[in-house]
C-alpha cells in the first residue's frame, strides 16, 4: 500500500490491454497479450477498429485516443468518430 492508496488505481498500459485481452478471449487474448508485454500497438483488425461510431462511444472521447488521429494501443490512422473495441471513456475531468 502506499501512503495515498493511488497505485492501485493506476493502471498500466500492459495491465490494460491484459484486461481488454481477457475480454476477447481464446487466441485472440493470446495474442493481445503478447504485443502488450513487447509494448506494441495492434493492428485495426485485432481491435475491431471501425470509423464509425457505435452509439455515443467514439474514439474522440476514449482515453486512448491521441489526437489528431492516432491511438495508444492502435496502428494506423485513426478517425475521431470511430470506434473499437479497447474503447474506455474519458471521465469527468477528461
Amino acid at each position: 500500500m502506499t501512503e495515498h492508496g493511488n497505485d492501485r488505481q493506476r493502471l498500466s498500459r500492459r495491465a490494460a490491454l491484459a484486461g481488454a485481452a481477457l475480454a476477447l478471449g481464446g487466441a485472440t487474448a493470446a495474442m493481445v497479450v503478447r504485443q502488450a508485454a513487447a509494448q506494441q500497438k495492434i493492428s485495426q483488425a485485432l481491435a475491431n477498429y471501425q470509423t464509425a461510431p457505435k452509439g455515443a462511444d467514439h474514439c474522440e472521447v476514449c482515453t486512448n485516443f491521441q489526437p489528431p488521429h492516432g491511438c495508444k494501443f492502435v496502428q494506423g490512422e485513426i478517425n475521431p468518430s470511430g470506434w473499437c473495441q479497447l474503447f474506455a471513456p474519458k471521465g469527468p475531468s477528461g
